[in-house]
């Protein structure tokens, strides 16, 4: 696709907004602000958690925006198999992020940890913690959305060279400008990218509406399976996808947000917030993705570029501009809460406990913590690349990292704010490296065994062997006494 110069002159635009945006907070300091900054709490804190001041309307925009990056993945299932994608990308996350909003997303802003590693150190230990930093770095490996920019950008500019410099490119621009000003930066742009995301797709469903007929003709004709709520997939398959959207409890970013936000209420009533707008969204994406398979048709060779193919069948010129922009905008938010989660987690939770000794950084002092972030996040970043490199499926990705790291890190993390769920010390360890190891071990049978049916082994999806593993290690070591909240 060839864009005209309306369309270059907003993606540029947006890049120069991203950059700006990133930059405003560091011109306020300058012009004064840094005393009252240092009274509302340290730079640490403002570097990781922007000062704990998240308003509702921030909270809810930084958390929409973060969660939906995977949108070409979303294009690559919804064209193959329809409106399923609710049922396994949707459904299950509302749910467990309501459950995250009554029982966790409180207690996690009352709690002085400014994240998870940090509050696994204070409740389970050095070696628990550390563990969990890694875990929790692979989780939020930006690789699937390094992917998906390189692969729109390839698309948009018609680049013939390799994913692997396109994609470190990508990579190098987020970590550019997240990483000057931190978490203020990836709340200021994601506002800015939330807008972008619901406006580019409300735009292509009107023009493909009137390109090629409504809402209620494309669902009559497309076949059968893509309006089956289960794809036609077996019902192990759906309740795995359920148990990954477990995920939601481990996720960095929810607690992140949480731990921002500047009350106990404004994390709790956010997350509901999102959740309209999450099923708002989804309501656009799965439409898009039918009228996608019914204009395109069948047999695409390249299925997760459905979304930006359908736009380069029926938008003109400015409009397409503007629904790459939504693309971009909705995978460029979660890279950058990822890379800028993946970076602490990797460097300030990981690396530093283990090189303080070496480092001239006083350990604790907020230039000790701001560099070992962005020393992880460049790490992060490399270690993403690589990753996709691997893996060239952005649902494999997804599915990969939920079932190997999901189980292991469940029930410590649950235990760290919910009493039910805490264990002594010694079965933390065992729970982090039993869960995650029996998903490990069994996706690689499956691998072994037979690489043409995926990654399952006897018939069995990863997730359960690891879960299992987990729920025993728990049920031998649950704490008689319960827990108490991280201090």
């Amino acid at each position: 696709m060839k864009l005209q110069g309306l369309d270059l002159i907003l993606l540029i635009a947006y890049v120069i907004a991203l950059v700006g945006l990133s930059l405003s907070s560091v011109w306020k300091r300058n012009l004064g602000t840094r005393n009252e900054e240092k009274r509302k709490g340290n730079q640490t804190t403002e570097y990781l958690l922007g000062g704990r001041r998240l308003s509702l309307p921030a909270f809810v925009a930084t958390l929409v925006s973060t969660w939906y990056g995977g949108i070409l993945g979303i294009g690559e299932y919804g064209y193959q198999f329809g409106i399923s994608q609710w049922l396994l990308f949707g459904i299950p996350f509302y749910v467990f992020t309501a459950l995250f909003a009554v029982f966790l997303a409180g207690k996690i802003q009352g709690a002085p940890a400014l994240s998870i590693p940090e509050a696994m150190q204070s409740t389970y230990g050095t070696t628990a913690s550390r563990l969990s930093a890694v875990l929790i770095s692979i989780l939020v490996s930006p690789a699937p959305y390094i992917l998906m920019i390189g692969l729109l950008a390839q698309h948009v500019f018609g680049f013939d060279g390799s994913m692997f410099w396109t994609s470190l490119a990508v990579a190098g621009f987020s970590f550019l400008y997240v990483s000057m000003t931190g978490f203020r930066a990836v709340v200021r742009t994601d506002m800015l990218q939330m807008i972008l995301m619901y406006v580019g797709f409300g735009v292509i469903l009107f023009m493909a509406w009137r390109t090629w007929g409504s809402p209620i003709d494309v669902w009559q004709a497309v076949p059968d399976g893509h309006r089956d709520l289960t794809g036609g997939l077996s019902f192990q398959m759906i309740l795995v996808w359920f148990f990954i959207a477990l995920w939601t409890f481990v996720d960095p970013s929810f607690h992140q947000r949480s731990a921002a936000a500047a009350t106990p209420q404004i994390a709790r009533r956010g997350m509901f917030v999102a959740i309209g707008f999450w099923a708002v969204f989804d309501l656009l994406t799965a439409f898009t993705g039918l009228y996608a398979f019914t204009i395109l048709g069948p047999g695409l060779e390249e299925p997760i570029l459905a979304f930006p193919l359908l736009a380069d069948e029926v938008l003109g010129t400015g409009w397409i501009g503007l629904f790459y922009l939504a693309c971009l905008a909705t995978i460029m938010s979660t890279l950058d809460s990822l890379l800028f989660l993946s970076g602490q987690t990797l460097g300030r939770d990981f690396l530093a406990p283990v090189m303080d000794r070496k480092s001239r950084l006083s350990k604790g002092s907020p230039k000790h913590d701001i560099a070992w972030t962005r020393l992880g996040m460049g790490l992060s970043a490399i270690l993403g690349v690589a990753l996709l490199m691997w893996f060239p499926s952005v649902v494999n990705l997804w599915y990969v990292i939920g079932s190997v790291c999901v189980p292991g890190l469940l029930i410590p993390v649950l235990g760290l704010y919910i009493p039910f769920f805490s264990m002594n010390r010694p079965w933390v360890l065992a729970s982090l490296i039993g869960g995650t190891t029996g998903s490990l071990t069994w996706l690689l049978l499956g691998v072994v065994a037979d690489q043409s049916e995926g990654v399952s082994y006897l018939g069995l999806e990863p997730f359960y062997p690891g879960l299992a593993v987990a729920l025993l290690v728990f049920m031998v070591g649950r704490r008689q006494i319960p827990g108490q909240v991280p201090r």
